[in-house]
């Protein structure tokens, strides 16, 4: 059977069992829409509420759905839509008391219907269970991300280079110190990976010395999506860009402490090389690929 095939039929038994396909969603008189937005808004509260632009990214909603969807909640009296007090051109959407009242419910009736469901199976049949849905989910999700380019002041963007940036310095046996803001270089262009709104991946590529050649730079993907081909999927969407731009070569350069990294390349068809001009110099691994432009 194949992969679409076999999630087909997944997606088709899952969604019979927990309820999809009835109007009122565990029969708390909303549909599941709904009381997924009810969730999400519910899980912003320590931080004051979701930016209704946050929640939109979140749920993959456009605009007009989305608005319905929390006028339908506002009439209830579960969510109040308030101006944010850091950005008086953004709103914010949080839980009133009623609202908390009602997503505790949720959530009751959620593990309660989620226990009924694996109350059958043995010890050991749950925990193969949990196995393959937690790779399942992970899968599913890298699959279903978002690449973007985006502009050097992006904050999503911002945020990721200094993931990247924090863990490589923590990683490296000596620190790593930058000179300043890297994703403002002359001619660069970088890519974000996002999932559910959050940053996930990032990467970017650079003219080099030779006018045939781009180099590949700050690729970075979060710990908890490692092991699920991310990276190998953003470093090809870098590849393709090159490629777009006239490249007939593309550069990189690691640090030897990034095994998994060092790994990918390899296996992508990267080539050893000595060091190149411009690289950087905390690194110790170089590599090339020869390709041809589109």
């Amino acid at each position: 059977m194949s992969t679409t095939a076999v999630l087909r039929r997944f997606n088709r038994t899952y969604t019979q069992r927990i309820g999809v396909l009835e109007e009122s969603f565990l029969g708390l008189g909303r549909p599941l829409a709904v009381s997924r937005l009810l969730f999400e808004i519910g899980a912003t509260e320590q931080s004051g509420g979701a930016t209704v632009r946050d929640l939109r990214e979140r749920l993959d909603l456009d605009s007009g759905h989305l608005s319905r969807m929390l006028r339908t909640l506002e009439r209830e009296g579960l969510v109040e839509t308030i101006p944010d007090p850091a950005d008086q051109r953004r709103r914010v959407a949080r839980l009133t008391p009623a609202g908390h009242t009602a997503r505790q419910e949720l959530d009751d009736r959620s593990e309660e219907l989620a226990a009924r469901i694996v109350a059958p199976l043995t010890d050991r049949q749950r925990a193969r269970l949990t196995d393959a849905l937690a790779t399942a989910d992970l899968l599913v999700r890298a699959a279903t991300v978002r690449l973007r380019e985006v502009p050097p002041d992006d904050p999503a963007g911002r945020d990721a280079l200094q993931r990247y940036l924090d863990e490589i310095d923590a990683r490296f046996a000596h620190g790593y110190v930058t000179s300043g803001p890297v994703a403002t270089e002359p001619g660069s262009t970088y890519v974000l990976a996002t999932s559910d709104g959050e940053p996930v991946a990032y990467g970017g590529i650079r003219p080099a010395a030779d006018p045939t050649t781009i180099e590949i730079k700050r690729m970075w993907v979060h710990s908890d999506w490692r092991g699920a081909g991310l990276g190998s999927r953003m470093l090809r969407h870098l590849e393709a860009l090159a490629a777009e731009r006239g490249a007939t070569r593309i550069v990189l350069d690691t640090n030897e402490v990034l095994e998994e990294a060092i790994a990918m390349y390899d296996r992508a068809g990267y080539c050893r090389v000595d060091r190149y001009a411009g690289s950087d110099p905390h690194a110790t691994h170089f590599f090339e690929k020869v390709t041809a432009p589109r």
